[in-house]
């Protein structure tokens, strides 16, 4: 099976605590999502990435109803569990198995670093018996992912992927050295938020902000006048390529060598981002991008996260 560059995220799905109505102002559920699964299963964004704790099992529960309308081996399943969840790790599985229909799980991630050395170990089991085929670390530093690494390593096992909040305004994993770990040991980078939620998707502004009453509205709204230069920015350069705002976000995350995670709420939007694999920005615009998100001078690091730096 081949796995696309591309993953699409379900954490607007469905709602419930940290679930999409709550964080995204959606109202997500299955008869709105199948047409979206089947448009981009259809292109071949196969990459589905979920986690326990959006909706406490609400995004879980659709993604696995949604999924086995196709075999199995044709869907990659990638979900997270929460160490402060306060459950073991094997209990954590069984219940996201049961949830996503499924006897094994592609990718498996620690989704927060609660303790590296308390929480690692518990995959190694997961590992042996199949059940998980690949481990990831989410939301873990430089120092965390090589203990992480070391720890499966004593088991003939390594950390596959890392998955950590990455956008033109928020680049820590880069400038932590996260980034360059990851290529220079073979492990896959996903960066989640990388339109940060829609504010970088160029459809909002002063006068067209985010739902109001949202997480996402009150953090993004009153900076959106310091973020309109750079999606100025990314729109011009998508002319260019006959691309989108929020497709020129994907390309310089994909340039950067970053599998991005992208939302899944609507057909077009995978659609949109099945093209954007075919875009590879210049290294003068991916530059200018840079500049532009910096000048701006926002730190959009979530209340979940530590620094990477």
């Amino acid at each position: 099976m081949k796995e696309t560059k591309i993953a699409l995220g379900t954490w607007s799905w469905g709602s419930g605590s940290v679930g999409g109505d709550q964080v995204f102002g959606n109202h997500l559920e299955l008869d709105n999502l199948k047409p979206v699964f089947d448009a981009a299963m259809k292109v071949g964004l196969n990459v589905w990435d979920t986690a326990t704790v959006y909706g406490t099992g609400a995004s879980e529960s659709i993604l696995g109803e949604l999924a086995k309308a196709y075999p199995r081996q044709d869907v990659v399943l990638s979900t997270k569990f929460t160490p402060q969840m306060g459950q073991e790790v094997e209990e954590m599985l069984e219940n996201s198995l049961k949830l996503l229909q499924t006897d094994y799980i592609d990718i498996y991630w620690i989704h927060n670093p609660a303790d590296v050395e308390r929480w690692t170990p518990g995959l190694i089991p997961l590992l042996k018996s199949g059940k998980v085929k690949r481990v990831g670390v989410s939301n873990h530093n430089i120092a965390e992912l090589k203990r992480a690494n070391e720890i499966l390593g004593a088991e003939g096992f390594k950390v596959s992927a890392v998955q950590n909040h990455f956008s033109l305004l928020y680049r820590s994993s880069e400038r932590g050295g996260v980034l360059d770990y990851c290529k220079e040991n073979g492990m896959e980078f996903w960066g989640y938020m990388v339109l940060e939620q829609g504010a970088l998707s160029g459809k909002y502004d002063r006068e067209h902000p985010l739902p109001a009453g949202s997480d996402r509205g009150e953090k993004y709204n009153p900076v959106l006048d310091k973020i309109e230069t750079l999606t100025a920015a990314m729109k011009e350069i998508g002319q260019h390529y006959g691309a989108s705002c929020s497709q020129v976000g994907i390309a310089w995350a994909m340039g950067k060598g970053v599998v991005p995670i992208i939302g899944a709420t609507k057909p077009q939007h995978v659609l949109e981002a099945a093209e954007t694999a075919k875009i590879q920005l210049t290294p003068a615009e991916m530059l200018k991008l840079e500049v532009l998100a910096e000048s701006a001078g926002i730190d959009t690091r979530g209340s979940w996260e530590h620094t990477m730096e």
